[in-house]
């Protein structure tokens, strides 16, 4: 009789030991004390008051739709921005390494940094994009100050800062495409519009997929940024959940802030889980 060596189990257990600590342990934490209203000595179990009050609050609601609106935005030009830029650098271009590189770079620059940036940079008056717009006779718009375009402002940043991480995916999923398959088409005919619509879009749906789930869960999860840039305002105008959750902090309600990030936790969970299942699946199906 052959007896298996116990040590492969073993190795599972100082990841085991780390995940439970850093988030199985927090989790069920902070779904206790979303039913509480506490402090740092103490705390008063009120059971789902604190949700309720989270969906009477117009602002909170405000904040959770918005996160909706600041999600599906990003995640979605990001998708289409980064497949054009994979398939234009990895094609035969003059310093295409280069470009790679300058695509890149906003990835890894500070998101504060790049938000205090952008914040001067759109400034009204002194603004160099406004300033820009002017030379052309085109009036900018007070890009972070008017109500109906701080979100899309800060969304446009997201996706400038992060659309470099979304073409570095793509130009792995195309580069993976096999050369022959490129080769045949050209032989019958096909011209670059039919080779990605044929060839590059459906062999690359991995890269997709990939890109759809983690540029939607940033999103949903989105605060330094819009910190950085609006601080929720004007008024309610750009708040998500998190910065929500964060002035709750800041007022000392902490009870709701919690409550707030158990609805961030369930919103994202909701929406990528499924989403994530759908796009595995069709992967296979192919």
């Amino acid at each position: 009789m052959v007896t298996r060596s116990p040590y492969p189990h073993w190795f599972y257990l100082p990841a085991a030991v780390v995940y439970g600590v850093l988030f199985v342990v927090p989790t069920v934490t902070s779904f206790w004390f979303s039913l509480t209203r506490w402090t740092v000595f103490d705390s008063t179990f009120v059971g789902l008051d604190n949700f309720v009050t989270f969906f009477r609050e117009p602002a909170l609601v405000k904040g959770l739709t918005n996160t909706l609106i600041y999600g599906v935005v990003t995640s979605g030009l990001k998708v289409v921005l980064g497949m054009l830029l994979a398939v234009l650098l990895t094609s035969q271009i003059a310093a295409r390494g280069w470009l790679r590189s300058v695509v890149f770079f906003p990835v890894l620059v500070s998101t504060i940094g790049i938000g205090l940036t952008f914040t001067v940079l759109m400034d009204p008056v002194d603004g160099l994009i406004n300033q820009s717009l002017a030379v052309w006779g085109i009036s900018g718009p007070a890009w972070l100050t008017d109500p109906s375009w701080a979100l899309l402002s800060v969304a446009l940043v997201d996706v400038w800062k992060g659309v470099g991480l979304a073409t570095l995916i793509y130009i792995a999923g195309i580069v993976s495409i096999p050369a022959e398959y490129f080769e045949a088409a050209r032989v019958d005919g096909a011209g670059a519009f039919a080779r990605f619509r044929s060839i590059t879009l459906p062999l690359a749906r991995p890269a997709t997929a990939t890109v759809i789930i983690l540029s939607l869960i940033g999103g949903l999860r989105s605060f330094d940024l819009i910190w950085a840039m609006t601080r929720g305002g004007p008024g309610f105008t750009s708040d998500v959940i998190a910065s929500v959750i964060y002035k709750q902090y800041q007022a000392g309600f902490y009870g709701l802030s919690t409550a707030g990030n158990v609805v961030l936790f369930v919103l994202v969970t909701a929406i990528v889980l499924p989403l994530s299942r759908i796009l595995n699946r069709r992967e296979v199906e192919l």
